[in-house]
């Protein structure tokens, strides 16, 4: 049945919600709060649907499914970072450093960090959806940002082979970085006493000494000084290289 049809349910359900009309982008925040503040595991068209006071099926025009729907809060973190990097650019949209590739590598990747903190329920689809997704199918904002770092790449001189090594070596460190940051350490938060408050105890000594040892550092976030710390050590090995 040919979309757009008198007969297509989806054309049938109205999209006028509590919200009043929607539109992408209010499908999209509404898809975020949710997971935001119960986690993937509650986001159906259903439950979406419900929280935006419309049927379900009026959803479909927005997204095609639920893999469209996790594509677009990919989508909507992408969006936020583009919105947050054009917040810190100059009178002339480009931030004192815009000329400076290592610069702007670290603007990045600090506004992403902080995306990624403020909304760390949709942090995994940053790694699931990119797994399942082709690059020429992925949203436009997370290919705008690609484009992003790879012009800072082109404008320091890395031919195409070496900015593509850089690319996946700066994708790597700074999704690798915030995974292991949004990683759950502790294990009873009501907990004063800092060993059973990590569950320590819960870990065999005879088997785990130096992990039992290093758990109350590993508990404690590298923040950003961490992450700037390690972009630099990364980069300065291709500077060298090259």
């Amino acid at each position: 049945m040919a979309k757009g049809s008198g007969n297509d349910p989806a054309r049938r359900a109205s999209d006028r919600g509590r919200y009043g009309r929607l539109n992408r982008e209010r499908v999209l925040a509404a898809a975020l709060e949710l997971v935001d503040r119960e986690g993937l595991s509650a986001l159906s068209m259903r439950r979406l649907g419900a929280e935006l006071g419309v049927e379900a099926m009026a959803l479909y025009r927005y997204a095609a499914g639920k893999d469209a729907l996790l594509d677009g809060l990919v989508e909507a973190l992408y969006l936020e970072l583009e919105e947050r990097l054009a917040a810190e650019a100059g009178p002339e949209g480009e931030d004192a450093g815009a000329h400076e590739w290592r610069s702007g590598l670290h603007r990045i990747a600090r506004a992403t960090y902080d995306v990624c903190l403020a909304h760390p329920q949709a942090v995994p689809l940053l790694a699931t959806r990119m797994l399942a997704v082709p690059l020429a199918r992925r949203p436009l904002a997370v290919l705008k940002d690609h484009e992003r770092v790879l012009a800072l790449l082109r404008e320091a001189g890395f031919d195409d082979n070496r900015a593509a090594a850089v690319f996946r070596a700066f994708t790597a460190w700074l999704l690798g970085y915030v995974s292991v940051e949004l990683r759950p350490m502790v294990d009873n938060p009501d907990e004063p006493d800092p060993a059973f408050r990590l569950g320590l105890h819960r870990m065999p000594p005879q088997e785990l000494p130096i992990l039992r040892d290093v758990a109350p550092a590993l508990a404690e976030r590298g923040g950003p000084q961490g992450l700037a710390a390690g972009l630099d050590s990364l980069l300065d090995r291709f500077v060298e290289a090259g």
